[in-house]
């Protein structure tokens, strides 16, 4: 991309943040139906309306250009994407280049066995799973029919081909709440960080998330009379805070969107799968890309919009979970969005 005026403006929002890292979701789609992510029937986008891998490319580069130095493609999963790996390799030209620090991605390790050799030969390095139990049977059910020895196989594959693996894990009340500890204890016996998330009121997922909420403040309090906890300063540009368990030697990161928000420090937007940016998770606030991707072969539109959301950006999001029975604070679920 030639050098210009706009291609070289950094990202800076109204609040003086800069924007250095973006989630693009590259699919609505996927092979599992967690319940605190999608309903069991869901209505998926039409074809159409996805951007297409070129669009995708297009704008994630436009990003690249203009500061963003941390891109994660996201989902649904976006191992599903058909022709993923090959967007995968076209953006690897940045990290190769030096424009892009980390190219990653998140994803539930179902395709994991087929597809972490590639990853790791395109330049990812590092990759996030989401993985909230290790019991076959509760897996099924946070999963509603996945297989848990499936992912397990996946993310041995993707140890073996020398990716840096963390695992997300979202707290959810009986279900895996008193089983965090053997999570984080299985995880750092093979070297792995892994973060704990406050379930987030997103989209109708045919389940009440009051009933499943999980304040991270208790979890840490109940941690913190078994473990040693060690706080540290590091951060992987995301928006957990970490402590180090000395008893495990391991890193424990805490995702509290409800508990204790992180928007003070925001450095990130997210592009969903059919081009809509979105500055905030949630916000239902968004700048239409998608319309000026395909209005014009110029990035002029395209550079305009990301300007706009720019200076859209929110403060905070309206995240809160208060009453049993309330609606979610968005209608449109994780998936859409890409977390």
């Amino acid at each position: 991309m030639p050098f210009s005026p706009a291609t070289s403006r950094p990202l800076i929002d109204g609040f003086a943040r800069t924007v250095t890292y973006l989630r693009v979701s590259v699919t609505d789609r996927c092979d599992l139906r967690c319940v605190y992510c999608m309903s069991t029937e869901m209505t998926f986008l039409p074809k159409k309306d996805l951007l297409t891998l070129d669009e995708l490319d297009r704008v994630c580069s436009a990003f690249i250009a203009r500061g963003v130095r941390k891109l994660r493609l996201t989902g649904g999963e976006p191992l599903v994407r058909r022709g993923l790996m090959d967007l995968v390799r076209s953006l690897s030209r940045h990290v190769r280049s030096g424009e892009l620090q980390e190219l990653t991605l998140t994803t539930n390790g179902t395709q994991l066995s087929r597809y972490a050799d590639s990853l790791a030969a395109c330049g990812v390095r590092r990759i996030n799973v989401s993985l909230d139990t290790l019991d076959p049977a509760t897996f099924k059910k946070v999963t509603r029919g996945g297989d848990l020895a499936v992912v397990l196989d996946g993310i041995a594959a993707a140890r073996t081909a020398g990716l840096k693996v963390k695992i997300n894990t979202v707290a959810l009340r009986g279900l895996n709440e008193e089983v965090l500890e053997d999570l984080v204890e299985w995880s750092h016996e093979r070297g792995m960080d892994i973060t704990l998330i406050e379930t987030m009121p997103l989209g109708d997922t045919g389940e009440d998330r009051t009933d499943r909420y999980v304040p991270l403040s208790l979890v840490r309090s109940r941690f913190e009379k078994r473990y040693t906890l060690v706080g540290l300063t590091e951060t992987t540009g995301g928006p957990a805070r970490y402590v180090r368990i000395a008893e495990t030697g391991g890193r424990l990161g805490l995702i509290t969107p409800l508990t204790h928000n992180f928007c003070e420090t925001c450095n990130r937007v997210r592009v969903s799968c059919d081009g809509m940016l979105y500055m905030c998770l949630g916000r239902d606030g968004r700048v239409d890309l998608r319309q000026a991707v395909r209005a014009s072969p110029s990035d002029a539109l395209l550079n305009e919009a990301i300007d706009d959301a720019m200076r859209r950006k929110p403060f905070g999001h309206d995240f809160v979970i208060e009453r049993r029975g309330q609606s979610p604070a968005l209608s449109r679920h994780m998936s859409a969005t890409g977390g």
